[in-house]
């Protein structure tokens, strides 16, 4: 009787422990699926800066602007496209040259919120960003054009602003920031959406639709 009770109990931790691996298996495979991001990557990082552009300004983001509110949800979206949104001065006659650059200037942060009157939207708009020192650079005050327009689905402008935006680099810091908030209006026409309307927003004369 005790030979076969040693024997159940014997089988039975058995049957236990592998049931503890098979356990201890499906849990680290699970674990790695469930967590396919391993690089450790962030999409919502801030742009790097260009080759030879200050690698030790301050990564603190420019402020936000104040938008976004209840009525963003039905505005058009404020976009910059990729080589829009970055503008390089060089010295005269290197252009290209990373060891030329005076300064950088990017569009970190779009924001915005609509009124409504009638078949007409008015757009406040944000616009936030930075601007990096490069290697012939020297503090002070920079101002940077900026443009911004309305387009519809058919890539027709019906409005345009343009403004200059401007910051102080400080002899500490290799790094300006420049915030912005304005407004532009254009009329939605009959049998289309809000949504269907985009604005741009570009350093310079910007190369969006229209």
């Amino acid at each position: 009787m005790k030979r076969s009770c040693a024997l159940w109990l014997l089988a039975l931790c058995r049957g236990a422990s592998a049931l503890a691996v098979s356990l201890l298996l499906a849990g680290c495979a699970i674990s790695s699926i469930s967590n396919p991001f391993k690089s450790g990557d962030d999409p919502g990082a801030p742009l790097p800066p260009a080759p030879g552009v200050a690698a030790n300004a301050a990564a603190a983001p420019a402020a936000a602007p104040a938008l976004n509110g209840p009525g963003s949800n039905q505005c058009p979206p404020v976009v910059a496209w990729p080589h829009d949104r970055l503008v390089t001065l060089y010295e005269a006659g290197h252009a290209n040259d990373a060891l030329a650059i005076i300064h950088r200037g990017e569009i970190t942060k779009l924001a915005r919120e609509c009124q409504f009157y009638g078949d007409r939207v008015v757009v406040k708009y944000g616009v936030a960003g930075r601007v990096l020192l490069g290697p012939k650079g020297k503090p002070g005050p920079v101002r940077l054009p900026l443009s911004v327009k309305v387009a519809d689905a058919n890539h027709r402008v019906l409005a345009r602003d343009a403004m200059q935006v401007s910051t102080v680099i400080q002899q500490q810091n290799p790094v300006g920031y420049f915030s912005v908030v304005k407004e532009i209006s254009f009329q939605v026409a009959v049998g289309t959406r809000v949504q269907d309307y985009k604005v741009f927003v570009a350093f310079g004369p910007g190369q969006g639709p229209g």
